[in-house]
């Protein structure tokens, strides 16, 4: 394995910014990310606040990759992308898809906490009246239990799903959804490969019909690379709400994959009202063009966290870094 990086150099080269959000996204308004200024390319580490060090040291991993590693070279030069529709009241779907440019594929919250299966069912059934001829998908984040699932896929189902993101939490219950749906409409594992200890175990057990990877999660492109080709199954890349900086490592996957049947979710850009990049790296005609993005020194400096959350992100920084160099977590691939 390659040595980590020394902690000062990260520190050195370290930016922490707070993007606002256009609407709210898994309960966030402003997203913090930190940005790394690395030899071979811009980087983003950005876990979620409530993740542990363990976990997030995975995303360090990840980011290391891209800032000093750089990318595996690609086999397409264009990612098809989907739009993404938050679980907003169904009268605001219109506004939200308005953000995107031309929309094929849509992934649509559902089980969104409060609410109930008929709010779900006005919000998939206003992207359905408004794109009749798109792709839609939903993602549950594991918010139903088997029987819920197994009720709420069924209904929705008469709008036409590709298929049905983590509808339960856990490999079994999974397993058991796909049982109940017997290939009515694909299960798709998301939390249960890049949140388990073990991403392989959805496809051993026969719990999915394909899996969602995201670089950062997974501790890089490579290790997602070597899990997709692990687990057999078709895979479709996703973001965990980036900014450019971090799309980019997803772009970077998606163009990397040998197969690439579905279209991916890494157009959560468009979600923001801000970036770091000059030139956002979204979708066009519905798909993202592979190339390389530099953050700018402006908007850095325009979305600079104060100081507080700045140096919360330092320590986070220093703490995920203390996992990775005493070889607690993921590899850094070679």
């Amino acid at each position: 394995m390659d040595s980590v990086p020394a902690l000062d150099d990260l520190l050195a080269r370290a930016h922490v910014v707070t993007v606002p959000m256009r609407v709210t996204f898994r309960g966030v308004l402003d997203r913090e990310v930190l940005l790394l200024d690395g030899p071979a390319g811009w980087a983003e580490f950005s876990p979620f606040v409530e993740y542990d060090d363990a976990e997030s040291s995975r995303w360090l991993a990840g980011a290391i990759e891209a800032g000093w590693d750089g990318f595996p070279a690609p086999v397409r030069d264009v990612v098809p992308v989907n739009a993404t529709v938050p679980a907003v009241p169904a009268a605001r779907v219109p506004e939200v898809l308005a953000a995107f440019d031309a929309v094929h594929t849509v992934k649509i919250k559902v089980a969104e906490p409060g609410q109930s299966l008929a709010d779900d069912a006005a919000r998939v059934g206003a992207v359905r009246h408004l794109l009749p001829e798109a792709r839609i998908r939903i993602d549950a984040n594991g918010g139903w239990d088997v029987p819920q699932a197994v009720k709420a896929v069924r209904m929705l189902s008469v709008f036409g799903l590709e298929y049905a993101e983590q509808p339960v939490p856990g490999v079994d219950g999974l397993a058991a959804v796909r049982r109940a749906l017997d290939g009515s409409v694909l299960v798709a594992a998301d939390e249960s490969v890049r949140k388990a200890t073990d991403p392989l175990a959805v496809a051993r057990a026969g719990a999915a019909d394909l899996i969602i990877v995201k670089a950062a999660p997974l501790g890089g492109v490579r290790r997602a690379l070597a899990i997709v080709a692990e687990a057999g199954l078709p895979a479709v890349v996703s973001s965990a709400l980036d900014t450019s900086v971090g799309i980019r490592a997803g772009v970077a996957l998606a163009a990397a994959l040998p197969e690439l049947p579905y279209a991916c979710g890494l157009g959560t850009v468009s979600l923001m009202a801000g970036d770091v990049v000059a030139e956002s790296l979204v979708a066009v005609d519905g798909g993202i063009r592979v190339r390389d993005i530099v953050a700018d020194p402006g908007l850095l400096a325009r979305h600079a966290a104060p100081p507080g959350r700045r140096q919360w992100w330092l320590d986070r920084l220093a703490r995920c870094h203390a996992v990775l160099a005493a070889g607690n977590d993921v590899e850094r691939p070679s």
